[in-house]
């Protein structure tokens, strides 16, 4: 069968070629940087803030909203006294009696020059995102020496802590839905253990199949740019 394809058709066949080789490649160093880049956002709109940079720590925080409630009482501080406030510290600070139910209001506290500025999303997604990047290159290092995941263990290990601890604090504050469960609000310490079992888990899990995902699309993508180029050569 004659190659009808036109010599610019091919070149762009060929460039696609390159873009794929390259993505199944450098697939994990890729990740890696994408996430680094989307959680280091919401650091650096409280550095923003205390430098006086205002207007691009206020397009953060308002982006990074659309992914979580921003909670001040739920969030650390960066430059200010403590790296986290209870929500009583917060009301004797702002001189405020606005309760945890008051969602819209703590989401719009930032801090300021005492209190320091807080990040732009909570301390648990802070804690996964952080512990999905550590995942990343720790078995990336490790590739196929890595032991697979049973999704029971994920389940129980993984993801219940922080689906009780979770369900628990937001059923009972502030939702206070459920009067026959004590109020349950959690430490810093508590969200960020149970985001990092969730964030690793969550990594580990599906990391063997997208590995070898990319190692059975690389190949693919390899057989296909030498054709495209041997093709090319021949013309």
């Amino acid at each position: 069968m004659t190659d009808t394809l036109s010599p610019r058709t091919r070149r762009f066949i060929i460039l696609v070629d390159r873009v794929v080789l390259f993505i199944t490649q450098h697939w994990l160093a890729l990740a890696v940087i994408s996430l680094t880049i989307f959680s280091g956002l919401p650091i650096l709109a409280p550095i923003l803030m205390h430098a006086g940079i205002t207007a691009p720590a206020d397009v953060i925080y308002r982006v990074y909203s659309l992914t979580c409630h921003q909670l001040a009482y739920r969030s650390f501080f960066f430059f200010g006294a403590q790296s986290a406030y209870t929500i009583d510290e917060l009301q004797h600070a702002l001189g405020v009696t606005n309760d945890a139910a008051d969602a819209f209001f703590w989401r719009q506290v930032i801090g300021d020059a005492h209190l320091g500025y807080k990040m732009a999303w909570c301390e648990r997604d802070a804690a996964i995102y952080a512990a999905m990047i550590l995942a990343f290159i720790v078995l990336g290092l490790l590739q196929e020496r890595a032991p697979r995941l049973d999704w029971r263990v994920y389940l129980f290990l993984f993801v219940l802590p922080m689906a009780v601890d979770g369900a628990w604090q937001l059923l009972t504050s502030p939702l206070h839905i459920v009067p026959f469960l004590p109020v349950h609000e959690s430490t810093a310490l508590d969200r960020v253990v149970t985001g990092a079992l969730f964030g690793v888990g969550s990594v580990w899990l599906v990391f063997p199949y997208i590995a070898e995902a990319m190692r059975d699309a690389y190949k693919d993508a390899r057989y296909q740019y030498e054709r495209a180029r041997e093709r090319e050569r021949l013309d």
